[in-house]
Formats: C-alpha cells, sequence, structure tokens
C-alpha cells in the first residue's frame, strides 16, 4: 500500500492547514464554539470557497474528491484546529444523497458543497444506545406525501441546519432493519420543534421533535423501507471522518506535550528528562502510530466494493481511536500536571473532543461487537 498522498492531497492539506493556523487560533476558536450558533456561518463559508467541502464529493456529485483519503486528509487538519463548523453533517447527508438520491434530490448537493445550506444528520433517538436498526420515529403515508411523528437526539449543530437528514420507520419492529426510510426535512417544516443546547466539548446540538410534519413525496430518499444500506454507507463516512478528526487531535496534544516536556523545568531539571516521562511519552507515540495505521487501513476500504471488508474496517478503526484517544487524554493531562486541567490550555479541550469522539456514531464497545459479529458473519 503506498502511505503517501496524491500531490493534490498534500496541497489540500497545507492550505487548510495554514488557514487554520492563521483563522483559527484557539482563542477565536472558543469564541466560536461558546456563540449563540455554536459554529461560524463566515467560517463555514470561507471553508466552502477554499473548496475544503468539495474536496468531501466526488467530480460527479459537482466536487473534486470524495474518496476516503480526501475525507482523512480534511478531518484530520479539522481536529488539529478543533473546528466545530459542520462539515460532518454535509459529509454523511451529501453520502446518503448521492447513493440514493433521484436527480432531483442531487441537485442539492451544489448548494451544500458551496456552504448554502447547512445540512445535519438526524438518526439517533434518546433510547438507540447506538443501535443503527433501532429506530421508533415514524412516517405513515398521507396522501401523496408523508407525516412524521417521534424526536431525534443530539443532532450537531441541529439548530442552524437547513436541511435534515432523518431516518424513520415506515413498516416492521421498531429494531428490523428492514421498514427503515430517509427523508430529506426543510428545517422550516411545520410541526418540526429543535431545542438547542450547548455541547460539552464546544458548538452546540440539537433534539428534534416531530409532530405530524407533513411531507411531499419527494422528501423520501431512496425506496421506501430500504433505507438501511444507505444509512450504513452514510455513517461509515461519518466514522472516517471522526476517526481522521481524532487523529488530528491526537497529533495536536502530542506536540503540545513534547513541547512541555522540553521546556518545564522541576527541581532545576527539564522534566522531559525523567526516564518514567520518556517511557510514558514513547509508549504514547507508539499508540498514536497504532491509530494512524487503523485510519489509513479504513481510508483504503471505504472506497471498496465489499461490504464487510469495508465495514470491519471503520470497525476497528473506530475501536482503536476510543481506545487511543482516552489514554492519549489522559496521558497527557497527566504529563502536564495540574495545569493540564485548566480552562486557558488548549490541551483540556483537545482531551475533551477526544472522548466524545468516542461516543459518536458508536463506541468502543459497540464497535468490538460489532467487529467480532462481522467476523461471524463474513466466515460464514
Amino acid at each position: 500500500m503506498n502511505f503517501e498522498h496524491t500531490e493534490d492531497r498534500r496541497m489540500l492539506a497545507d492550505s487548510l492547514n495554514r488557514f487554520i493556523g492563521e483563522q483559527y487560533a484557539f482563542d477565536a476558536r472558543d469564541r466560536i464554539a461558546k456563540s449563540e450558533h455554536g459554529f461560524s456561518k463566515e467560517i463555514f463559508q470561507q471553508f466552502a470557497e477554499l473548496g475544503v467541502i468539495g474536496a468531501l464529493f466526488s467530480e460527479a456529485d459537482g466536487g473534486f474528491g470524495g474518496g476516503g483519503f480526501d475525507i482523512a486528509v480534511v478531518f484530520e487538519a479539522l481536529g488539529r484546529g478543533l473546528v466545530v463548523e459542520p462539515l460532518l453533517g454535509a459529509v454523511m447527508v451529501g453520502e446518503a444523497i448521492s447513493t440514493a438520491g433521484n436527480d432531483a434530490q442531487k441537485e442539492k448537493l451544489g448548494d451544500i458543497i458551496n456552504g448554502a445550506v447547512v445540512a445535519a444528520f438526524a438518526h439517533d433517538e434518546a433510547d438507540s444506545h447506538y443501535e443503527r436498526t433501532r429506530v421508533a420515529t415514524k412516517a405513515e403515508r398521507s396522501g401523496d406525501g408523508w407525516v412524521l411523528h417521534g424526536a431525534k437526539a443530539v443532532v450537531p449543530q441541529g439548530e442552524q441546519a437547513d436541511l435534515f437528514l432523518v431516518s424513520a420507520r415506515t413498516s416492521g419492529n421498531v429494531d428490523d432493519e428492514a421498514g427503515i426510510s430517509l427523508f430529506l426535512v426543510p428545517a422550516k417544516a411545520a410541526g418540526l420543534t429543535v431545542r438547542g443546547c450547548p455541547a460539552i466539548d464546544g458548538g452546540r446540538v440539537a433534539e428534534l421533535s416531530f409532530d405530524g410534519v407533513k411531507l411531499g413525496a419527494d422528501a423520501l430518499l431512496g425506496a421506501e423501507g430500504r433505507g438501511h444500506a444507505t444509512l450504513e454507507r452514510a455513517i461509515g463516512r461519518g466514522v472516517l471522518a471522526l476517526c481522521a478528526e481524532a487523529l488530528g487531535a491526537m497529533e495536536a496534544a502530542k506536540t503540545a506535550t513534547l513541547e512541555y516536556l522540553r521546556t518545564r523545568k522541576q527541581f532545576g531539571t527539564l522534566i522531559g528528562s525523567f526516564q518514567a516521562l520518556q517511557h510514558r511519552m514513547a509508549d504514547l507515540l507508539l499508540e498514536i502510530e497504532q491509530a494512524r495505521s487503523a485510519v489509513i487501513n479504513a481510508a483504503a476500504a471505504i472506497d471498496t466494493g465489499d461490504r464487510l471488508t469495508r465495514e470491519r474496517a471503520l470497525s476497528a478503526a473506530k475501536f482503536s481511536i476510543g481506545r487511543i484517544g482516552a489514554l492519549v487524554a489522559q496521558e497527557s493531562i497527566q504529563m502536564h500536571g495540574g495545569i493540564g486541567m485548566t480552562w486557558e490550555l488548549p490541551l483540556p479541550h483537545y482531551a475533551k473532543r477526544l472522548v466524545m469522539i468516542d461516543h459518536q456514531l458508536g463506541d468502543e464497545d459497540h464497535h468490538l461487537q460489532r467487529y467480532i459479529a462481522l467476523g461471524k458473519e463474513l466466515a460464514q
């Protein structure tokens, strides 16, 4: 396997890292993350103008990338800067529309790519516990259209979204794979209530309530009751994006910790000279390289046609990222000592983000169990 990025991807990474370094310093990021909107629409638009969103989509969809390594390059840079702008929603909703949308629905991709539309992925529910097939929100036919009833929980940047991708059950039991349908729901739809709150790691999340939300026939994405495969592909892209983001955050935490060990003196001696801390740092560096290998493997597998290969690589990466991310957060703070817990230092914010990434789209326990289940399926 060639581990070197193409020249285009290297240029994208360089320009994105430079932009984030110049325009998204920690103080600016902290203000944006705690703002009323939870992100900066101006920065989001600048990402679009830089081609960052377009890099997440294929040429057929109006972008210029769309491969697994394109997603990894972009989100690793976003992770280094603790970026809170809603690019994850663009990736996941865009993938669903690209996979299952008709020609009219695919026209929405242009507005997502140019930053005119903020898209949000609304699938998780209060008691779903990461289970993708557990969907209690219901959609019933009404004339030529549909009516939605139910609720979705913890939708990133849901307050400012213009378009939601919503999963709803049109048939079957609450945890059946068959019977899940996907709908494109405008944020201004009558009967839709959005309640937002701050997220612990910056930005904002929202709960959605659907009280008889009426939708036209054109809101259904793909075939009725067959949305699970599309849902799986969209979540897969999101998992890869989160893993790459976590890798970027780990690199930032590692850099900060190494700098601290090289400059902090205790009893007149640089603490980086203490053998115990050297051993802990060496172990941490090895773990981060393991995380990078898992992300590379997932990025390479996501574009393969074999579902089991793709999904096992994604779950393996998410498990690894969850375990290693928690370790990096703990060790980095401990090697900083008490100052590692102060709000003014960027490090604890990276630690919080790493911990919360583990809980998005399935934690390490969930993905370990899923990896085992997929292995059994592969063996049959």
